[in-house]
This record gives C-alpha cells, sequence and structure tokens, in this order.
C-alpha cells in the first residue's frame, strides 16, 4: 500500500468526519422542531440571504427577530459556529435578565488575565470572578459618588461651549461626533484619571486616539477574532490577547504613574481613580494594580464611545425636531432660572423633559444593540415544553425590541412623550434595555446619563441646532463596529442664540 494512498484515504476521511460533523452541527435546531434560518458554514446566521453576504450583527438578529417573533419565545440560530437563540418574547427576556439570572450570569466574552490583563474588566469577566469583582466597584458608582463626581464634568462642560464657539467661526455646519468624542474624552480623562486633557482644545490626540482604539480597533485579522472569541479556551492556552501592544502599554503606564503621582504625594482626588484606590487600601476590598487598571481601562472606553454617540443621535434628532428642541430648551432655561443660574446635581433631577429626550434618543439609537448571555445550566423556560441547553448562547435583540411598533408605534418617529410615567407603566419593563437588566445591568448607567445631561443642558442654552447642508438623513452606519456607529460622522447646523 502505497504512501500517497494512505494520505489520500486519511484525508478523505477527515473530510467525511467534517461533513459529518457540520451537518450535525447545523440541524440541531431542525432536530428540535425550533424556527430558524439554514445556516451557511462557517458564518451560521451571520450571512446574508446568500450566506456569503456578512451582515452587521444587529441586521442579522433582527432578520430573525423579524421573522420568527410570533412563533414562540425564542427562534434558532447559528452564531458563527455555536448554537444560539433570539429571544422574541420580553417575559423570557425578563427571565433570563433578572428572575433567573444566576443561570445566565456570563457574557461568553473572552478575557485573559495573565496574559492581557485590561481585558479581565468588569463587563468581560464571568462566575464568581465577575461577582467579587462587582460587588467590590458597585459602590463607586452610587449616587453619591455621582454628586461627588458632578462639579468635575461641569467644569469640563464649560470647555464644549467655548470649542463650538471656536469651530462656528469657521462654519456653521459641525461635525458633531468628533466634538462630542472630545468631550467625553476630557470627561473621562478628568474624572477617571484626574488628567486636564484638552483633547477639545486640539491638546493631547494621543489620549483621544487610544480612546477611539480601545474598543474599536483590533489586534489580529478578522478570522483570528473569531477564533479567539469562539474558543476561548484553547486561545487562553495559547495565550492569545486581544488588545493592541501600545494600546495596552499607553493605559498601564497611564494608570502606574498616576498612582505613584498619587500615593507620594498624598493627593486626593474626587474622581474614580481615587475611589479606586480607597477599595486598594481596604483589606476587605482590596484591589490589585492589574484590577485597577482594567476597570479605568473599560471606564475609559465605554464612558468615551457611548456616551458620546448618545449625545450626537441626540442634537441630530433635536435638529430635525424644533418643537421638541424648543420646548427642551425652556425647560432647561427655566430650571436654571429656579436655581439662580446654576447647573447643579439637584437642578438637572427636575428637568423632566430632558429626562424623556435622552431616553427617546436610547430608545431610538441603541448604541449597544444586543445583549448576549450564556446558559449555565439546562433551563426549562416557564410555561412551555421547551428547554434551553447548557451552553447555548442567550441573544437579547435591543434594537429589535425597541423599534418593535407592538411596544412603540411608529418607531421611526422621535417622540419623547413615549416616556411620560403613564406610557412606562403601560410596557412590559423589558422593552427598553439600553444599559441591560438585572444584576449585571451597566454598573456605568448614571454616569452616562449624568455627562449626556450635562453637554445636552451646556448645548441647548447657548445654540440652536438644525438640519445642514451637510446634514444625511438617512443615517448610513459602520457595518464592520459592532456598536451603532454613523460611517460618515453626524453633521448639523449650529446657530448662537
Amino acid at each position: 500500500m502505497s504512501t500517497l494512498y494512505l494520505i489520500l484515504t486519511f484525508l478523505i476521511i477527515i473530510v467525511t468526519l467534517l461533513v459529518y460533523w457540520v451537518k450535525n452541527l447545523y440541524s440541531y435546531w431542525e432536530r428540535r422542531g425550533i424556527p430558524h434560518d439554514s445556516p451557511s458554514f462557517p458564518v451560521g446566521n451571520m450571512g446574508g440571504d446568500t450566506g456569503k453576504e456578512e451582515l452587521w450583527f444587529g441586521e442579522a438578529f433582527d432578520r430573525i427577530y423579524q421573522k420568527y417573533r410570533h412563533q414562540g419565545p425564542f427562534a434558532g440560530l447559528y452564531f458563527f459556529i455555536n448554537k444560539a437563540i433570539i429571544t422574541t418574547d420580553l417575559n423570557l427576556v425578563q427571565d433570563v435578565l433578572v428572575k433567573d439570572f444566576n443561570n445566565f450570569v456570563d457574557r461568553g466574552r473572552y478575557y485573559n488575565e495573565k496574559d492581557d490583563p485590561l481585558t479581565a474588566h468588569l463587563f468581560s469577566l464571568s462566575g464568581q470572578k465577575w461577582r467579587n469583582l462587582r460587588q467590590k466597584v458597585s459602590p463607586t458608582f452610587s449616587s453619591g459618588k455621582m454628586k461627588f463626581m458632578f462639579p468635575t464634568i461641569v467644569e469640563v462642560s464649560k470647555g464644549l461651549s467655548e470649542t463650538m464657539k471656536n469651530r462656528l467661526e469657521k462654519d456653521s455646519n459641525v461635525e458633531i461626533r468628533d466634538l462630542m468624542s472630545r468631550y467625553t474624552t476630557d470627561v473621562i480623562g478628568s474624572v477617571a484619571f484626574g488628567i486636564d486633557v484638552n483633547t477639545m482644545g486640539g491638546q493631547n490626540e494621543t489620549f483621544l486616539q487610544m480612546g477611539k482604539r480601545s474598543f474599536n480597533d483590533s489586534r489580529h485579522p478578522q478570522f483570528i477574532e473569531g477564533f479567539i472569541q469562539l474558543f476561548p479556551n484553547a486561545a487562553k492556552k495559547l495565550r492569545m490577547k486581544l488588545i493592541p501592544d501600545d494600546v495596552h502599554e499607553f493605559f498601564t503606564t497611564l494608570v502606574r504613574d498616576t498612582i505613584h503621582l498619587r500615593e507620594n504625594g498624598n493627593i486626593q482626588r474626587n474622581d474614580f481613580l481615587n475611589l479606586l484606590l480607597e477599595l486598594r487600601k481596604n483589606k476587605d476590598t482590596h484591589l490589585t494594580f492589574e484590577e485597577i487598571a482594567a476597570q479605568a481601562f473599560l471606564f475609559f472606553g465605554a464612558g468615551y464611545d457611548t456616551s458620546a454617540n448618545t449625545i450626537s443621535y441626540c442634537l441630530y434628532e433635536l435638529a430635525q425636531n424644533q418643537e421638541i428642541q424648543d420646548q427642551l430648551r425652556k425647560e432647561i432655561i427655566d430650571t436654571l432660572n429656579k436655581h439662580n443660574g446654576e447647573l447643579s446635581y439637584e437642578s438637572i433631577k427636575d428637568m423632566v423633559y430632558l429626562d424623556k429626550v435622552s431616553k427617546e434618543t436610547s430608545r431610538k439609537y441603541s448604541i449597544v444593540p444586543f445583549l448576549i448571555r450564556v446558559c449555565e445550566n439546562d433551563y426549562k423556560i416557564r410555561d412551555t415544553n421547551l428547554v434551553i441547553e447548557k451552553d447555548t448562547f442567550v441573544i437579547i435583540p435591543i434594537t429589535s425590541i425597541q423599534k418593535d411598533p407592538e411596544y412603540y408605534p411608529e418607531p421611526e418617529k422621535f417622540d419623547p412623550e413615549r416616556f411620560s410615567e403613564e406610557d412606562i407603566q403601560s410596557r412590559h419593563p423589558c422593552a427598553y434595555l439600553p444599559f441591560g437588566d438585572g444584576p449585571r445591568i451597566c454598573i456605568g448607567m448614571r454616569f452616562a446619563r449624568m455627562q449626556t445631561a450635562i453637554a445636552l443642558i451646556t448645548l441647548l442654552r447657548e445654540f440652536k441646532f438644525s438640519v445642514g447642508s451637510k446634514t444625511e438623513i438617512p443615517i448610513t452606519y459602520d457595518k464592520e463596529n459592532i456598536f451603532l456607529v454613523p460611517l460618515k460622522g453626524l453633521h448639523v447646523k449650529v446657530e448662537r442664540i
């Protein structure tokens, strides 16, 4: 028997086994009688109609949601080579996120605390590691701590007004997303690290670029990134990293130098890092340097990008809805007058319409378009005979839910009154999930809302926003970004009042 014959035989066996494995894998939902679309190897249901066109995640999930939303509590999905479900029933969503949270704790994200320590932050950690860290860090985001940080953000917001005036001297058509990114970068730099970054003034461009890269740039080509996320245990054994070396070096050096300066100089600041350092000194809540650096990295990346986009989308909508803008501006000015013209933590609480506008923005533009949870043990869905098996990915399509006409009639219409107290009470509590829900709700929710509100108040009391010659309607989105990001920026016309 020739060597060539043996090699060919071996290859035929391998190919046969691979074909059998793929067919068995992709017949999972069919064998269980669960509604689903036919998959294509290796993307599963993440491709277009032909199976070859790669879709933006939100589009792929929404397609399944729209097709099967009335055929049961969930639809089957192949998330590349992983079995997954798309939740179509809000009671199931609530059970997964809240009532039976202990069976759906993990997000299924890769982290490597030994070789890539900045990935071991609160968003990605799993199981008991997440529980321990969450318990330690949660107090740093209490309403009392937010009030503590409030004056720092207001101080930064003064630069936002001046920067807008400077830009208007050159052109009344302003690309607001870049400006909002600089504002949130300056806020995070000051609140997280106690550093006057001043990217709005054209300084510290490196700081701004690292903020952009922290959650948008990949260390590897897409297929390697896919391997890491699909086979996390193998990736850990191979000591694979996600964060580019220069980004890792920038943030770890920044945190190390800042800690060294404060501890040697006995410096106290009203910021996030100071709160983490207090936890480090406490023997009951002791944090390692790596844990502090990872949380600071998460706080910077998440706080910079998501809030910048939310503020930008809000101004974009107000530019198209002058009556809403006028009503909001009147509330802002009237409320500030009642508080002696002072922008304070208490004055924002009195701005009810501002809260409605902000929530409607987050409803229509869900920056994080979906949530993922991993089923820890076989789970029987209440009032059914359906079982979600262990290790199944549970995908909650936030964008689809928040644009479902069953919960929000005329979902493309921008209507802040959807968030009147009466309307909120009439809806299922899981019909609105911009920050998630349950024990794993976004820990920075209060902070995000606070810096968003301060930016809107600062700008609307001095400037009018309207549709300009460069305003893109509708928006073209960046399909290569996992978040909801405009491909061409957001331009509006701005005038001083």
